[in-house]
């Protein structure tokens, strides 16, 4: 497939909002089972629900640009009963509502209320990471995509990819619950690597089940196509292969595995040792951002590597 950058920018954001909102409400409840021994700053998760709301704004905003007629948006919402798509769609400005509300709520101290609002935007977060997931693993025909490990590495890289936000954070504010937020940091992102090379190690497996000699009904071992049938490029030349050199493909699968894994695993992994304090906040900041550069590879891949069948028609052009 060709990866729209609005999307991708769209996932990427989106998903670190909802893992940072995930990564407040999981500090305040472990603080509170005694499962913590610091409580959650007040002002910290103020601020990073606000923060959620706006990474999930921004890349509400980038998902605009892929629409061919954004004034129609809203018809989007009318299928929920089928689409996946359409349940995003009402799910997401849930989401960012209730974490501003959530915000809210802690701001102007009323702790029920902030207790309930959290637990509902937790909730939503999760059901978003769910339908976001399953507009791509729904689709039989695009069998990259067609697996329960779609979803669960949305959710998986989201979280990672929040609880390095909150860490940056915490230890920004110096705050004394940091040591929470960078140890579940750690735990995420080893989740979302295993994650992420049990999908690549299933797709690499996948043996096609169309080729040239299905399609057309010759058995011979050697068919070569030499035209399509046109001479110019068309929607399905642009739409449905991203025309990328296989060395593209292999330094972005390098980017993602040292920025999004790597990189962020030596960090967390540095602080939970000790070896590094909260005064080295910059850091966590530098790798934060690397993270999701790598995130950000790691979503164009997710779409370049998706083999649409029809390619094998027009795969001259592409």
């Amino acid at each position: 497939m060709n990866p729209a950058l609005s999307v991708v920018f769209f996932t990427t954001l989106a998903g670190a909002g909802q893992g940072l909102l995930l990564a407040m409400v999981a500090a305040q409840w472990a603080s509170r089972l005694g499962w913590s021994h610091s409580p959650l700053s007040n002002d910290l998760a103020i601020q990073a629900s606000f923060l959620a709301a706006l990474l999930a704004v921004i890349g509400l905003i980038a998902s605009f640009f892929h629409l061919g007629r954004p004034e129609r948006a809203w018809r989007a919402a009318t299928q929920w009963r089928t689409s996946w798509l359409s349940r995003e769609v009402i799910v997401l400005p849930l989401f960012i509502a209730l974490s501003l509300a959530y915000g809210v709520a802690l701001a102007t101290e009323h702790p029920g209320w902030a207790d309930v609002l959290g637990v509902c935007a937790a909730l939503m977060a999760i059901v978003l990471y769910v339908c976001t997931g399953m507009i791509y693993a729904c689709l039989p025909f695009l069998r990259e995509w067609a697996t329960p490990l779609t979803p669960i590495n949305f959710l998986l890289l989201g979280c990672a990819s929040g609880w390095m936000w909150a860490s940056a954070l915490s230890a920004c504010k110096l705050v004394d619950g940091w040591p929470f937020f960078v140890m579940g940091g750690l735990i995420w992102t080893i989740a979302a690597w295993i994650g992420r090379l049990s999908a690549w190690r299933r797709n690499a497996q996948l043996a096609p089940k169309s080729t040239l000699q299905t399609a057309i009904g010759i058995k011979h071992p050697v068919i070569e196509q030499r035209a399509q049938g046109f001479m110019g490029s068309s929607f399905n030349t642009r739409e449905f292969f991203h025309g990328r050199s296989q060395s593209f493909l292999v330094f972005l699968r390098h980017v993602t595995v040292y920025g999004a894994f790597v990189a962020p695993l030596v960090a967390l992994a540095l602080f939970v040792a000790g070896t590094l304090q909260p005064e080295s906040a910059w850091l966590l900041i530098l790798i934060t951002v690397l993270q999701h550069v790598g995130l950000l590879a790691e979503r164009w891949l997710f779409f370049a590597e998706a083999r649409h069948p029809q390619n094998l028609y027009y795969q001259r052009m592409a």
